[in-house]
């Protein structure tokens, strides 16, 4: 496994488990993946065992994560195998949760206009599931941040050919998104400006990295990032995921302790910055997600909705059901 990852240990989540709390609350789970790699193999069957922990996950939306892309072909059409593989294998009608309701892929976006060609090809690998794409822009001083499978050159979301391959999206009615580290987000805001019609789904809370060069930085990294976040949220186009803080850059450490976090210690960790976003955003444009297998580093996935359900209790039943079922539903238009 990738040094960028966190093990998961099993042995060391099944220390501490948790029976789901409020197990009729429906839930999209917005954000998952599938990894097929040497040393770490996490496929439907692994995502299911995972999901039948207790909560009521309806349906979820599967994330590009670099598997079984096509090993023959044109280069630019290699990665339209991952959405072949995702939805075949998760094509069994009446299974609940429906995996892959909702599909994002990768395309190369430089590409520009010639991006079309692989988005209509998602959309055939698809059957009827393609909803966007997810092409990484995660660029920092720091490159001990950054994903050596997934590094980005600095300034990407400016680059001409990217933007018209953005474009290309906003004209086919797809969303982005948008995976990037917190001191980026501005980067974020011009392109929403630019593109007011695109939808952009921004990832993880926004990359939130308390590491490496922003590892003494605490109180500057959350006043700079909650600022960034604000000025952000005020595009109408964007939303946000809440999730994604179970990894290294976060710097919660929650893998350190000799049993795994419980749903109590993860949502008093979690409390200041999610509920930063969803002051910004509002309950209508955030959306819970699992991260799995990422997080599953840090903390078990009946643990994890466990304390996103913890964070919420004082919210109404309306603004519950927008943050776990009702804006994952519209914006990827699952049905």
């Amino acid at each position: 496994m990738s040094g960028n990852y966190l093990s998961i240990r099993e042995h060391w989540l099944a220390l501490n488990p948790e029976e789901a709390l409020e197990p009729a609350l429906p839930i999209i789970d917005a954000h998952h993946h599938f990894y097929d790699r040497p040393g770490w193999t996490y496929l439907e069957p692994q995502f299911r065992a995972d999901a039948s922990s207790g909560h009521f996950i309806q349906a979820t939306v599967y994330m590009q994560a670099l598997t079984h892309y096509r090993n023959g072909g044109a280069e630019h059409l290699k990665p339209v195998g991952e959405t072949e593989y995702v939805a075949a294998v998760t094509e069994a009608s009446g299974a609940v949760p429906k995996v892959a309701s909702g599909i994002v892929a990768y395309a190369d976006l430089r590409r520009g206009k010639k991006v079309r060609e692989v988005l209509e090809a998602h959309a055939v690998a698809g059957r009827g599931r393609f909803r966007g794409i997810r092409h990484l822009v995660t660029w920092d001083a720091d490159a001990s941040l950054t994903n050596p499978l997934t590094v980005a050159p600095p300034g990407m979301l400016a680059d001409k050919s990217y933007r018209a391959g953005l474009q290309e999206l906003e004209r086919g009615g797809l969303s982005y998104d948008a995976w990037l580290l917190w001191p980026q987000l501005s980067e974020l805001v011009a392109v929403a400006d630019a593109l007011p019609d695109l939808p952009i789904i921004l990832n993880h809370c926004g990359g939130i990295a308390r590491i490496g060069a922003y590892a003494h930085r605490q109180d500057e990294v959350f006043t700079s990032w909650s600022r960034a976040v604000r000025i952000l949220a005020q595009r109408p186009n964007v939303c946000v995921k809440l999730g994604g803080l179970g990894m290294r850059m976060n710097g919660f450490d929650f893998d350190k302790g000799i049993l795994p976090p419980t749903s109590l210690q993860l949502a008093e960790v979690w409390r200041p910055w999610m509920l930063a976003c969803i002051d910004a955003f509002g309950p209508e444009r955030c959306m819970f997600e699992s991260n799995f297998p990422v997080d599953k580093g840090s903390y078990s996935y009946s643990n994890g909705w466990n304390a996103f359900k913890r964070l919420t209790r004082d919210f109404s039943a309306q603004e519950r059901n927008e943050l776990f079922h009702g804006t994952a539903a519209r914006v990827y238009r699952l049905t």
